[in-house]
């Protein structure tokens, strides 16, 4: 796949703030759970870019393979925690939420695990995938996780 344009050639300051605030809001919860929803969602919405990247990272953190496998059906696999799966149904319920507001079960599970600000945080951080999920379908991107990673580092000195 070749990508039809460069995101930040095109519009370099908007995306280098975009990058900038998805790093933030990404590192603001558990970098176990965080690469979840973003492989979760991405799954939801077939963005090759970032299920590479994500679970990519997720390895990286220590991820387990058979947790990775079992994650589109995390509902029935008994591998994750009530936290996790309280994230990944709310993560699932706002990315399809154009199919119905059905999120009311889903929001009550969140609840029961999050703070209010986690959230905030948490429903922040699904926006931001499903954004970058929308660029890289919508414009053919593919990114080689490392060059992200230096990308995070950089954001973050």
């Amino acid at each position: 796949m070749t990508a039809k344009l460069d995101l930040f050639t095109a519009a370099p300051s908007l995306m280098k703030e975009w990058q900038r605030a998805s790093f933030a809001i990404s590192s603001s919860l558990e970098p176990s759970l965080a690469e979840l929803v973003k492989i979760g969602a991405s799954q939801i919405n077939g963005c090759a870019n970032c299920l590479n990247m994500h679970t990519v990272f997720a390895r990286e953190d220590g991820e387990t393979e058979q947790r990775l496998y079992l994650l589109s059906a995390w509902r029935e696999a008994p591998c994750y925690t009530d936290r996790e799966r309280a994230a990944l149904g709310w993560t699932e319920a706002l990315t399809r939420i154009s199919e119905g507001h059905t999120h009311e079960s889903a929001y009550d599970a969140l609840d029961a695990e999050f703070t209010k600000e986690e959230q905030v945080k948490l429903t922040l951080m699904i926006n931001v995938i499903n954004g970058y999920n929308r660029l890289a379908v919508g414009f053919g991107g593919w990114v080689d996780p490392a060059a992200i990673r230096s990308a995070a580092k950089a954001a973050a000195a």
